[in-house]
């Protein structure tokens, strides 16, 4: 039976490494301001596409800046990039797309956190879990101004939410997904659970659908980051229903 465990940063880790990163995404859909349905002015975490590049989309200047927008304007800008974006996907507000960018000094764990659910690894943490055999593993390189020569290359790993939070681990009351918006007033569960029936099988990490800022791993991702001792990476298992 699969087993499905709840990745996070090793902080403990981090602290014993040089490293620090600042950086963003070049293009992001705006937030939502004042949806007309829900009357919420919000924006979602967690939805990043670092290989979708709108540099030959016309429009691309009206993805730079980080801003709210009335839902109609939001709508229509989803609209001019989901050709770029990988099919399927939902594109909430606030999704971001094309290579980390910014700058960076010091020397990296194996894996790297740029906040709670950004998640990057070295060249040779990548290189080393594509030989493991991780399935559906995609990384960008982030385009990074080191200031130490022999700087190290990090990968943005590219975590396509998949999959759900099962009913079960979520309060009775919850109401639905506004009707206009999509939102979900949704905050993390103490006890996570998986619905099992929507996990994916072909792909060894993904974010959690409705919950996107949690990033999951099974078994196979699991065994190639311990065969090689890799750190930066908490593992917790999670009940599946």
């Amino acid at each position: 039976m699969d087993r499905f465990f709840w990745v996070t940063e090793d902080r403990d880790v981090a602290k014993r490494y040089s490293g620090d990163l600042n950086a963003n995404h070049p293009w992001g859909l705006p937030g939502i301001k004042t949806c007309p349905g829900c009357g919420q002015t919000w924006s979602n975490a967690g939805h990043e596409y670092p290989c979708v590049d709108l540099n030959a989309l016309p429009e691309r200047a009206s993805f730079e800046e980080p801003r709210a927008e009335p839902f109609h304007e939001f709508a229509r800008l989803r609209e001019q990039v989901r050709p770029w974006a990988p099919p399927g996907a939902s594109l909430p507000p606030g999704t971001k797309f094309g290579p980390l960018m910014g700058t960076a000094t010091g020397r990296f764990a194996p894996f790297v956190w740029l906040g709670d659910a950004l998640m990057l690894m070295t060249r040779e943490a990548f290189e080393h879990m594509q030989a493991q055999g991780v399935r559906g593993l995609l990384g960008c390189k982030a385009m990074l101004r080191f200031r130490q020569q022999s700087p190290q290359e990090l990968m943005e790993l590219q975590v396509v939410p998949q999959g759900r939070l099962h009913r079960d681990c979520l309060p009775d009351d919850l109401p639905p997904p506004c009707t206009t918006c999509g939102r979900i007033g949704l905050s993390r569960p103490e006890s996570p659970l998986l619905d099992a029936a929507s996990l994916p099988t072909s792909v060894d990490l993904f974010r959690v659908g409705n919950f996107a800022t949690m990033i999951i791993a099974t078994d196979r991702f699991r065994d190639a980051v311990l065969t090689r001792g890799l750190e930066g990476i908490i593992f917790r298992e999670l009940p599946t229903r």
